[in-house]
């Protein structure tokens, strides 16, 4: 069935997609828009279809816009265009924001666009988030701190300047008040009941692709310690987007390490999350999927796509690889030349003698994190990992497995 011609695109009030409304300006694509109650944005179909998510549709735009490359010239190319929209919310996130800054003006250093020599939906992805952002990013703007990415910034608005002043001007804030996309100003009652008392402003950061309902995250730390300021503002965190769209979070323990786990640690840190006030939905483990994780590690030697390492332990470090001290490992076979130190034949598997604090000694050999957690995310139904800055280079590996 074909989808027939666009009829509307529809969004939160307080989250206009900026990279969907840019990219079909630009694109020369009439699309009607209208706002309404629901977290994510849909795109409607003259034939009743419809697509839902920021970046699914802003794919189908990509493919659909007579600009040559504009979603990649190949296979490649658009697989680095998704990486880069899976990155983009990154710069929303206020913590990450100046560190997302600096990753990408060094990537810029020597580049024109974000993606191969043309301009693409990335490049659009990332100059809305920067755009709607407001007065953060207008003032390193005019700052000298981050040169590459604001000249990138400065050429792509200059050439699409009359499309970008409209959708700025619409969404973003007129004359550079700098108003974000995902401010809300909420009234406040008082206490005799008068409603003219209004909250101050917050801002309020958006999950990409997220639907009122069907949210589902996780909180995992490993049971090795007890609970600490990280972990309680990753659990407070999780709590708070399974809350804001009506969703359920996981309380998850990646018990992978027999060396330094132990049930004291489970028992503890179960008190102290229901001490800071979070309602799971469940408790699991990552051991309660081992059997399921050692299947498919046997299928992927059986398949030449992983292979037993028993590399001398010196001559590994010597080389630079990634080791964990181990006589002998299970990696996946990637690519040793591979930029990103996580996928050059990540460690999949490692031996480990010590017994197990659930399980046992009926393994001696145990996944490493890495290769676990996205596995077991797929297998809980987990819609958004919500990783740290220090999983950004692994999260490439993640998404691999």
């Amino acid at each position: 069935m074909k989808e027939g011609g666009m009829k509307l695109l529809s969004f939160h009030a307080d989250s206009p997609p900026l990279s969907i409304i840019a990219a079909a300006k630009i694109a020369g694509i009439t699309l009607p828009t209208q706002t309404s109650s629901s977290a994510s944005s849909i795109l409607y179909f003259s034939n009743g279809l419809k697509l839902h998510g920021n970046y699914v549709i802003l794919r189908y735009i990509g493919r659909l816009a007579a600009i040559p490359n504009f979603y990649g010239d190949d296979a490649f190319h658009a697989a680095q265009i998704d990486e880069w929209l899976e990155y983009s919310p990154t710069i929303s996130c206020g913590s990450e924001f100046e560190n997302a800054c600096s990753y990408m003006d060094a990537y810029l250093e020597k580049r024109t666009f974000f993606v191969s020599h043309c301009f693409s939906i990335a490049d659009i992805a990332i100059w809305s988030g920067l755009a709607g952002t407001g007065l953060r990013w207008e003032s390193i703007r005019k700052s000298n701190k981050y040169p590459n990415l604001v000249h990138w910034y400065n050429s792509v608005s200059a050439e699409y300047s009359d499309a970008l002043k409209e959708v700025t001007a619409l969404y973003v804030g007129k004359k550079g008040s700098g108003k974000q996309m995902a401010t809300k100003v909420k009234e406040q009652k008082s206490v005799n009941g008068n409603s003219s008392d209004k909250a101050k402003v917050g801002s309020e950061i958006d999950l990409p692709d997220a639907e009122i309902g069907k949210v589902r995250p996780r909180f995992a730390p490993e049971p090795s310690g007890y609970l600490h300021i990280g972990h309680s503002k990753a659990a407070l965190l999780n709590q708070y987007f399974a809350q804001r769209y009506q969703g359920e979070v996981i309380l998850r323990f990646d018990d992978t390490n027999p060396t330094k786990e132990s049930n004291e640690f489970v028992e503890n840190l179960i008190k102290d999350v229901e001490t800071l006030g979070i309602k799971y939905q469940k408790v699991t483990y990552t051991s309660d999927y081992f059997s399921k994780l050692m299947d498919m590690a046997e299928k992927l030697i059986k398949e030449g796509k992983a292979y037993v390492d028993d590399t001398p332990i010196e001559q590994m470090q010597k080389e630079g690889w990634m080791t964990l001290n181990q006589n002998c490992c299970l990696r996946g076979k990637l690519d040793m030349q591979d930029p990103n130190k996580s996928l050059r034949d990540p460690v999949c598997y490692r031996c480990n003698p010590v017994p197990h604090h659930r399980i046992g000694s009926k393994y001696k050999v145990y996944p490493t994190y890495d290769f676990a957690c996205p596995y077991v995310d797929a297998e809980e139904g987990i819609t958004h990992a919500l990783r740290s800055s220090e999983y950004h280079d692994r999260n490439a590996q993640y998404y691999r497995i």
